[in-house]
């Protein structure tokens, strides 16, 4: 399966220093496939993407980490989940502010 940008090893090398931008501007393709003679032999991606890769196939690796997540996701489903006003006080955190991911609030 091949998806996003395919370049042979010569226009690989040609572009290499333009690549990494390029990638962060196409952040969804994931990778770029190099090829030699039509046939992919390499794939170029980002190191946070690379990184994000390699943590996910080492938890899919991990039996008791695999067990646990389907576990979690079975308990999600059948509604065992604890209100986050109670973890807070559980857990004596009474005056922390949730994260939040637009630092405008919206």
């Amino acid at each position: 399966m091949t998806t996003g940008k395919v370049l042979s090893i010569g226009e690989a090398r040609e572009q290499l220093t333009r690549l990494p931008e390029e990638l962060a501007r196409e952040h969804a393709t994931g990778a770029v496939t190099i090829t030699r003679r039509g046939k992919p032999v390499l794939a170029l991606m980002e190191w946070d993407f690379y990184e994000a890769l390699i943590e996910t196939l080492e938890i899919l690796g991990d039996e008791e980490q695999m067990a646990l997540l389907r576990q979690s996701v079975r308990d999600v489903a059948e509604g065992r989940t604890v209100p986050w006003e109670k973890v807070k006080a559980d857990l004596n955190l009474g005056d922390v502010v949730e994260y939040r991911t637009d630092p405008d609030g919206d």
